[in-house]
């Protein structure tokens, strides 16, 4: 295999999570009675760009289907955040009725139903049909298509290029990463912004979280990477904003290699602390095989010193980290009987690989918990404030990822 940005030889391991099926495929009772597919989860290092990559086994067609079940609304959190973000837009850059807007990904239209709110014109792309038909019901517009080089040359010849570009958490989950970036350039006008997303490479190094890496996702990026991308493809990287979300998050802001805005020094900041960081040298990616494996064992003797104990455990959040984790540990419905999850496009099914049965949250009230395990430890806070009653009845919080934790 070669680099999906550089094309060099990709010869050094990050990480061997093993076999999994994709981490969104979502079982019914029909399916448990049928072969599951699964793919080795094998994560790679460019030593060229320092492009962090999976390795070649799935299409995006396979992973991102009909039957995608992932929906951003689902969190408020999520909302809130995405709330802020085009608040922060429209202000930043003077965003009105003249304008148009593009989200590549807008999901379920979690964050296009605020400029809809405005009358702020906007354009959904979004290839998957359960969460595109849920921003069309919002009145998002929606394209149900990849996003692409093809695409975005199409919306240039079309007049209809973006003063705006949003991309929450899309920019890892494209399989061809040129191809994608180069359609960002076709849809962008002169002087307009694009903003990506995604989770910062550095925090998934520094803090071992090892759960964030699935098969949809098939990059895992810094900035000094994204810059060297966008580069490429005639674009510039002017700003960075550092968040919070998803474990830690950046936020870069690009534009066109032409345009007149300088380049910030948080750009430079951040960069710096990548290289501080060691996102440069080969000796930190060789490293993190045995934190993985570390938070493995501890994870796998918890539940087995309650299972032993006679103590009821069940888990939060039927999330895409969640199922990493309980693959990579070989996690079954014998050691965590049940995952409770508030989407209810989740509800009835079950977890896949490990087969465990997804319920309403409701039923954790029947089921009274000794300890409950939250998967998506980065929505923590919000999942014991919404489980408070459990925990003034005795139950116990847990969270396995940097480290094992138990409130």
């Amino acid at each position: 295999m070669r680099c999906r940005h550089c094309s060099a030889p990709l010869e050094h391991s990050f990480v061997d999570l093993g076999h999994a099926p994709p981490s969104n495929a979502y079982l019914t009772q029909d399916d448990l009675r049928r072969p599951e597919t699964t793919y080795p989860l094998r994560v790679l290092v460019c030593t060229e760009c320092w492009l962090v990559q999976t390795q070649d086994f799935t299409r995006a067609d396979e992973l991102f289907n009909a039957e995608y079940a992932y929906f951003s609304s689902t969190s408020k959190g999520w909302l809130a955040h995405a709330r802020r973000y085009c608040e922060d837009m429209r202000s930043r850059l003077s965003l009105d009725g003249r304008s148009f807007v593009i989200e590549v990904a807008s999901n379920d239209g979690y964050l296009l139903r605020n400029f809809v709110e405005w009358g702020i014109p906007c354009l959904g792309i979004e290839p998957t049909a359960s969460t595109a038909a849920a921003a069309e019901a919002l009145g998002v517009p929606v394209l149900r298509e990849f996003f692409g080089e093809a695409l975005g040359a199409r919306l240039r010849q079309e007049g209809r290029r973006a003063d705006l570009i949003a991309g929450n958490n899309v920019y890892a989950h494209v399989p061809d990463i040129n191809d994608f970036t180069r359609g960002l350039k076709e849809a962008l006008k002169p002087g307009g912004t694009i903003t990506l997303e995604f989770p910062h490479l550095l925090n998934l190094v520094r803090l071992g979280q090892f759960d964030t890496i699935y098969h949809e996702h098939f990059s895992y990026l810094s900035l000094g990477t994204v810059r060297r991308i966008f580069e490429a493809a005639g674009l510039r990287v002017f700003d960075v904003e550092q968040l919070p979300t998803h474990g830690g998050s950046l936020r870069v802001f690009g534009c066109h290699a032409d345009d007149r805005r300088p380049t910030t020094a948080a750009v430079r900041d951040v960069l710096a602390r990548e290289r501080e960081g060691g996102l440069q040298e080969l000796s930190t990616f060789l490293s993190f095989q045995q934190r993985a494996e570390r938070i493995k064992l501890d994870f796998l003797s918890f539940l087995l010193e309650q299972k032993r104990a006679g103590k009821r455990v069940a888990a939060y959040g039927a999330a895409a980290k969640g199922n990493t984790l309980l693959n990579f540990c070989g996690v079954r419905p014998d050691l965590l009987p049940l995952v409770a999850d508030a989407a209810p496009a989740k509800q009835g099914k079950f977890m896949p690989g490990s087969h465990i049965p997804i319920v309403a949250p409701s039923q954790l009230r029947a089921e009274r918990p000794d300890f409950l395990v939250i998967l998506p430890w980065n929505i923590a806070d919000e999942v014991r404030e919404q489980c408070r009653d459990l925990a003034e009845a005795g139950t116990r919080f847990v969270t396995a990822v940097p480290c094992l934790e138990v409130r």
